[in-house]
C-alpha cells in the first residue's frame, strides 16, 4: 500500500502494556477534563465523537465561534490537564520535530461513530506533523490528497498503531469511515480512542 508522501503508518508500535498505561493516563485526563460533544460551526450539528484535550492548548468547536484552540475547557472553564509523559516521549521519538506538542486531542468513538474527510489546518505551525495514536477497536481510516475530491485509499488501524501526517501529507484530507466492534479488549466498554498530538504555534 503506497501512502501519500509524508504519511507514515507504524502498525503495532505500542505493545499491550504501553497501550494499557496510556489508557490509564487518559482516564486521569478525562477525570479532570470531562468528555464533551463538539458541534459544527454554523449549523450546531453534533459530531458523533465525544472529545477532550490535554496540553497547554485544546481544540474546540461550537456553533458561534467555530474551530479554534483555547487554553481552557469549554464546559468547566478550567485549564486543560498536562500532557502525559508517554505522549511527549512518543513525539520526541518519532515525530521528527524538535519543538514539543502543545495539544493532544482525545477523541472517543463509540462503535457507530465516524469522522468525515477533513484537513487539520487550524494550527499556525503547519511544518509540524500531526501524530495520531489508535487505542481500542479497529477502525477503517481513509486518506486522500490535498483536495477534497482527490482519490482516496482506506486501510485498517488497530490498537497500538500510529500514523504520522507530515511533510507533503500534512494537509491531506483524512477521516474515519467506520469502527469494527469487538476487535479489541483494551477498553472495557468497547469503542475506540484516538489521540492526536499537534504543535499549534510556531
Amino acid at each position: 500500500m503506497l501512502l501519500p508522501n509524508g504519511i507514515r503508518h507504524l502498525p503495532g508500535y505500542l505493545d499491550r502494556p504501553a497501550q494499557e498505561a496510556l489508557v490509564e493516563a487518559i482516564r486521569a485526563v478525562v477525570a479532570e477534563a470531562p468528555l464533551f460533544t463538539p458541534v459544527m460551526p454554523g449549523t450546531g450539528k453534533e459530531m458523533s465523537v465525544r472529545m477532550t484535550n490535554c496540553g497547554s492548548l485544546g481544540w474546540v468547536t461550537d456553533k458561534q465561534h467555530g474551530y479554534r484552540y483555547q487554553p481552557t475547557h469549554p464546559v468547566t472553564g478550567r485549564p486543560w490537564p498536562a500532557m502525559p509523559a508517554q505522549l511527549l516521549d512518543l513525539w520526541r521519538d518519532i515525530a521528527g520535530y524538535e519543538t514539543p506538542p502543545e495539544a493532544c486531542l482525545v477523541n472517543f468513538y463509540s462503535d457507530d461513530a465516524r469522522m468525515g474527510l477533513h484537513q487539520d489546518r487550524d494550527e499556525q505551525d503547519l511544518k509540524a506533523p500531526v501524530l495520531s495514536i489508535s487505542l481500542g477497536n479497529t477502525c477503517l481510516f481513509r486518506v486522500g490528497g490535498l483536495n477534497r475530491n482527490d482519490r482516496t485509499l482506506s486501510f485498517k488501524l488497530s490498537s497500538g498503531d500510529i500514523v504520522i501526517l507530515g511533510g507533503e501529507g500534512r494537509l491531506c484530507f483524512h477521516g474515519v469511515e467506520r469502527i469494527y466492534p469487538a476487535t479489541s479488549t483494551l477498553l472495557k466498554n468497547g469503542g475506540r480512542i484516538n489521540l492526536t498530538l499537534r504543535r499549534v504555534q510556531p
